[in-house]
């Protein structure tokens, strides 16, 4: 009788114990509490790497220029246009131009009128700000042999305090040509650097 009594006791007990969830979420020890880190959003990719000279030449006691800049380059064969970026830096805003190879094609930069055409097919090409300078570069290419684009892009909107877009206005007859729409026509200088092979603009801000 007394088992009896023992065994009802302590089935009397675990009847009373709340019941285990299987469903509830596994939390992870080294999740901080409150944090959800599957729902989180991937980190963005880092930007894509510049050149140290692009940096440590960014000095923004210039005069430049408001007027047209021009300059030959006997080269060989059409030069290919392999990148277009844009950055700020103190006092002015850059653009830069790369090119494969060694080569620098010839060039010529201007501020021109609206309204800024398309080369092939004269439409008009729309572009922010109060002034637009043409940078034009003979022999030059932006695409290869067989026709390929060598770049994904034909246009970027930075949108800096000088810079605010720039686009491809021209890939034609071993001509390539791109416009920056600019807050105001401010003076500029032109930079040729190397390795790899560039056309540097910087506008000042002011």
């Amino acid at each position: 009788m007394k088992n009896i009594l023992v065994f009802m006791l302590i089935a009397a007990s675990t009847a009373c114990q709340p019941a285990v969830n299987d469903n509830r979420p596994v939390v992870n020890a080294s999740t901080p509490a409150g944090s959800s880190a599957d729902l989180r959003t991937p980190s963005p990719a880092p930007s894509k790497p510049t050149p140290a000279d692009e940096s440590s030449v960014s000095d923004a006691d210039f005069s430049g220029t408001a007027r047209s800049t021009d300059k030959k380059h006997q080269i060989r064969d059409a030069a290919l246009l392999a990148d277009v970026r844009a950055g700020r830096h103190d006092g002015f805003d850059r653009i830069v131009f790369e090119f494969r190879g060694a080569d620098l094609p010839g060039y010529h930069i201007e501020y021109i009128d609206k309204p800024v055409r398309s080369c092939g097919s004269g439409e008009v090409v729309r572009l922010a700000g109060d002034g637009w300078l043409q940078v034009r570069f003979e022999p030059a290419n932006a695409h290869t042999e067989d026709g390929k684009p060598t770049l994904t892009f034909r246009e970027i909107a930075p949108m800096l305090p000088t810079v605010l877009e720039v686009k491809s206005t021209c890939d034609f007859e071993a001509q390539v040509e791109w416009v920056a729409g600019v807050s105001s026509p401010n003076h500029y200088r032109v930079l040729e650097l190397k390795s790899p092979t560039r056309l540097v603009v910087d506008i000042k801000h002011k």
